[in-house]
């Protein structure tokens, strides 16, 4: 049994998160919106138009952050169990904030190296060694991501009780959208491009225009992280220290369970022990897995499209990216206040899911018009019924966290998150190059990764349904003295 004197003497919660404090905090959400913007938006575009690098190749690069996000259950059982500055998140949020601002400009000068030597030698050894340094500065920048971004999932669940945690979730997720579309209109604005929509020449072959989109982008990948790592160190700073009921929490829980187990005691072996004891755990595994590749097997492919169907330029581009935004804003917003509270998280969830089918035939739609009025309605329209999916299915991801284990759960769902995500959008590259094969014409090439996002979605309804929150609840607590029992005999 747990020795009295291991209980801290006082057990009284921490005060409510104030409404004011919720926006605080979404500002460092809204920091990594701006940087999403910046890697997946922008650097998509030029490699695939300005530098001629195959789409395969580039999603590759876009998803290989995704693709190391197995350092997230690491990383968030760390979190659980190691203090920094005296802090068991925001530490992490801040250290990480530095380093990936830090390698966001580092890995934009290898892109560039890349491109010149694509141009000027062509795919010999030279250019698949800088095609590899390329691919691991994209996983360095994934890991530091991590780094700050578990942790601060975690912290989401420290400061929150139940019934105020779809607000909050709405508010916080709601600020990275914000962030895309404050960064899609500074960026575009930065970037002072031309109207001259893309060639299949590389802009290597143009050396005015070069030297000026290359001091531009330099530029923006020099301030903008600057003003991300300030956005992060406001948005945390002391809120850890005041509202969080990490500790409360796994006193309790010492005292309801008896266990000897402490925050020190969950290693990494434990934890995976924990996460694979639970059929459920599996099955919401499987939605994610689903539901992400549905919605983002475009991600690296909607500029380019914009481009190659529309003739569009990059500033152009990058702005859909606010379209985009501004329709999960909504969907995000009337999600966590209006949709969620009434028609329940799961339902919520699966409502989001069909309306993102729907939009996939709708963008589909807009290729055929040709019209960017009509794409841009399309975009806001997914937008929307990506954000009602995304609030209803992290408020079910959040109730699906053991609270004295909430790194390592919040580790291991980012993990299923990102892989899928990275899945997706290697998959939208690999299949937008097969499309190009057999139809030789764009707009099929891009449909066909459209009818292939809906027919996901229909799939990740048919897993949702398949959950039970209680039963989940149930099989932790199992999962979790089981494996304490054992470290204990």
């Amino acid at each position: 049994m747990l020795n009295p004197v291991d209980i801290p003497e006082n057990l009284d919660s921490p005060p409510k998160l104030p409404l004011i404090q919720m926006f605080r905090i979404g500002l460092f959400q809204m920091g990594l919106g701006i940087m999403s913007l910046l890697i997946a938006g922008l650097l998509n575009r030029l490699m695939i138009n300005e530098l001629t690098i195959p789409a395969t190749l580039a999603a590759g690069f876009i998803a290989m952050p995704l693709f190391v996000s197995p350092t997230r259950i690491w990383f968030g059982q760390t979190s659980d169990a190691k203090t920094i500055f005296g802090t068991h998140r925001s530490g992490y949020v801040w250290i990480g904030s530095v380093v990936f601002a830090a390698i966001a400009f580092i890995l934009t000068q290898v892109m560039w190296q890349l491109g010149l030597s694509v141009h000027a030698n062509g795919w010999n050894e030279i250019t698949y060694g800088w095609v590899i340094l390329l691919g691991a500065m994209f996983a360095l920048y994934g890991m530091a991501i991590s780094f700050s971004s578990t942790p601060f999932a975690a912290l989401l669940v420290d400061i929150s009780d139940e019934e105020e945690r779809s607000k909050l979730v709405g508010i916080v997720w709601s600020m990275l959208m914000v962030g895309i579309v404050i960064g899609a209109i500074v960026v575009s604005k930065l970037l002072q491009c031309s109207e001259a929509p893309p060639s299949n020449i590389s802009i290597y072959a143009d050396p005015p225009r070069l030297a000026g989109l290359q001091s531009t982008v330099n530029f923006v990948f020099t301030i903008i992280p600057i003003a991300v790592v300030a956005l992060a160190f406001f948005a945390t700073y002391g809120i850890e220290q005041k509202y969080s009921r990490y500790k409360v929490r796994v006193a309790e829980n010492h005292i309801l369970n008896g266990t000897t187990a402490t925050q020190d005691k969950l290693n990494l072996s434990k934890a995976l022990q924990v996460l694979t004891a639970s059929k459920q755990t599996g099955l919401f595994f499987s939605f994610l897995l689903m539901m992400t590749i549905g919605i983002f097997m475009q991600d690296a492919i909607m500029e380019p499209f914009g481009g190659a169907v529309f003739a569009m330029s990059i500033c152009k581009t990058t702005q859909l990216n606010a379209a985009f935004g501004s329709g999960t804003l909504i969907g995000l917003s009337s999600s966590g206040f209006l949709i969620v509270p009434r028609l329940g998280k799961q339902n919520s969830t699966k409502l989001g899911c069909y309306m993102v089918s729907g939009s996939c035939i709708l963008l589909l739609i807009a290729g055929f018009t040709q019209q960017i009025p009509v794409l841009q309605i399309a975009l806001t329209i997914f937008g929307f019924a990506s954000g009602i999916t995304t609030s209803g299915a992290l408020s079910l991801m959040l109730d699906l966290t053991a609270a004295e284990t909430a790194g390592t759960f919040i580790g291991a769902w980012g993990l299923s998150q990102a892989i899928a995500r990275g899945v997706a959008t290697l998959s939208g590259g690999i299949v937008l190059d097969i499309g190009k094969q057999i139809f030789n014409i764009p707009i099929y090439a891009y449909s066909f990764v459209f009818v292939c996002e809906a027919v996901v979605m229909i799939i990740a309804v048919t897993l949702l349904s398949r959950v039970n929150v209680q039963e989940f609840r149930t099989d932790a607590k199992q999962a979790i003295a089981t494996v304490f029992a054992n470290e204990i005999d």
